[in-house]
């Protein structure tokens, strides 16, 4: 008898096991079908922007969000074909490649059929989630998303011709996850392709920033992008650099990162 409860213990235990860690990450999942998972990032306060920066990353202020996902990875040009039915990119070199070439307004049409498929409420992180996670769910933290050594996790730098050591990590976009991740297990949140927030801008906005769950501007016209890409030079990669855009404009390096409430 003892044995029986015991081993009823063990295995309730590892239900219990499994349920912790899987809870750790959501699928991406589609016609039974996975492109990738969300990876959870537990809320917490964290000092959003910098002193070494450009003028909108100032000041640097305290800041804090409540738990949600974020995706491992860009969305893939995979993903985007078997949702939307095409692929816009310039470098159509492979599924697991970012999609690029994607102005907002195309991610908000993205992100409106993905849920009609899924049943999720997928949508761009704010600027303060993409943040937060990018800085590994954490205050302070590397200069870069997971290193200050920006090649063991970015590709960039083609276009640095400013810079006599420059590194040139690539000429394109690369596929997704093949860098190193940042303590959260997020890949590429350095380089590869810029991604859209879901905020309005306002380059004096950081001065006026509620503390709680901040969500940009009510208007503007400009959206926010993040962590630089394949073409950036070091600077533009860094984890509180900031980057605008009109939302109805894509280039060959506009791509995008799902966030998820559930």
């Amino acid at each position: 008898m003892k044995s029986l409860l015991l081993a009823l213990l063990i295995m309730i235990g590892s239900i219990n096991c499994y349920c912790q860690e899987s809870s750790d990450k959501i699928p991406i999942a589609l016609d039974g079908k996975t492109y990738g998972y969300m990876i959870r990032v537990p809320g917490g306060t964290f000092t959003m922007g910098s002193n070494d920066g450009e003028s909108d990353e100032k000041p640097p202020h305290s800041v804090s969000v409540s738990t949600f996902y974020i995706g491992e990875t860009e969305v893939t040009q995979e993903l985007w074909k078997d949702v939307m039915g095409d692929n816009p990119s310039i470098f159509k070199k492979g599924d697991n490649y970012p999609v690029e070439m994607v102005s907002w307004n195309d991610c908000q049409i993205f992100i409106k059929k993905l849920n009609e498929k899924t049943g999720k409420n997928f949508r761009l992180p704010t600027e303060a989630e993409w943040e937060f996670a990018a800085r590994g769910g954490k205050s302070g933290g590397t200069k870069y998303s997971g290193s200050d050594n920006l090649s063991e996790v970015a590709w960039y730098g083609y276009w640095d011709n400013n810079d006599k050591n420059r590194t040139i990590t690539t000429s394109t976009t690369m596929p997704v996850a093949q860098k190193k991740p940042n303590s959260l297990g997020i890949y590429d949140m350095s380089g590869n392709v810029w991604e859209w927030c879901n905020d309005w801008c306002a380059s004096d906005y950081y001065k006026n920033s509620p503390s709680n769950n901040p969500q940009g501007p009510s208007s503007g016209s400009h959206r926010v992008l993040r962590g630089g890409a394949w073409y950036n030079f070091a600077n533009g990669c860094r984890v509180a650099n900031r980057f605008i855009s009109y939302p109805s404009y894509g280039d060959f390096f506009n791509g995008l990162r799902l966030a998820l409430v559930p």
